[in-house]
């Protein structure tokens, strides 16, 4: 990867509704080889997939919740059981095994605390081999982005 395809991709995770021909016009090629690099990336697995990035608020999604996960058992079945089950549920944007004193953080978004609630006592305490969970929820968003620093 060089310079121009690193450009592309700069511009891409800020708007990845140019067309080709404005990105080209961006980076100072022309249109056929900055197709051909983001057909190269697409197909490196260097360009995930294309998103619209929704604004969770206006959709009254109002609360986002952290929540750290300690099974009561970490063999490798117990592990895949808690990730197949927790994964199914459309709340749960994010799920992280983590090393220390929990064994995953989710991060949940939910219409209000009382939905929150709701998925926490239904679904949460009743997934397999869980031992503890304790919830943060977010009061204020200072940093938010999707986009990667490219040297």
């Amino acid at each position: 990867m060089d310079a121009k395809d690193r450009m592309i991709l700069s511009i891409l995770q800020q708007d990845s509704t140019l067309s080709v021909k404005e990105i080209s016009e961006r980076i100072g090629l022309t249109f056929t080889p900055t197709y051909e690099r983001i057909k190269q990336l697409e197909k490196q697995k260097v360009i995930d997939k294309y998103v619209a990035l929704l604004n969770r608020e206006k959709l009254g999604l109002n609360i986002i919740v952290y929540c750290n996960i300690r099974l009561k058992e970490q063999s490798k079945k117990a592990l895949e059981a808690f990730e197949e089950h927790i994964e199914k549920f459309d709340e749960v944007q994010e799920i992280t095994s983590l090393s220390g004193e929990y064994d995953y953080m989710l991060k949940i978004i939910a219409k209000d605390i009382n939905s929150y609630n709701d998925f926490a006592v239904n679904v949460i305490s009743n997934s397999p081999n869980i031992g503890l969970y304790h919830s943060s929820i977010v009061l204020h968003e200072v940093k938010k982005t999707t986009t990667f620093k490219l040297d």
